[in-house]
């Protein structure tokens, strides 16, 4: 069985943040993978920035280089 819930760790100990249907004393195995921050969303100002790059590179018409960047 696998399932996946979401969990905050305090104080050296993994809490649910929502109830898990399993039975007590019950072993498992943990894979951790940290859930990012909303706070890390980027900013106006890093758009921009990323903007003006484009802008200043010389490069007139972005859309013809369009595929180069598909998988």
């Amino acid at each position: 069985m696998t399932l996946t819930i979401h969990a905050v760790y305090e104080n050296g100990v993994f809490r649910p943040t929502e109830k898990v249907d399993l039975p007590d004393h019950c072993e498992v195995e943990v894979e951790v993978r940290q859930v990012k921050d909303e706070s890390t969303k980027p900013s106006l100002d890093d758009v921009y920035a990323i903007q003006s790059k484009r802008f200043n590179s010389g490069e007139h018409d972005v859309a013809a280089r369009h595929n180069e960047h598909q998988p």
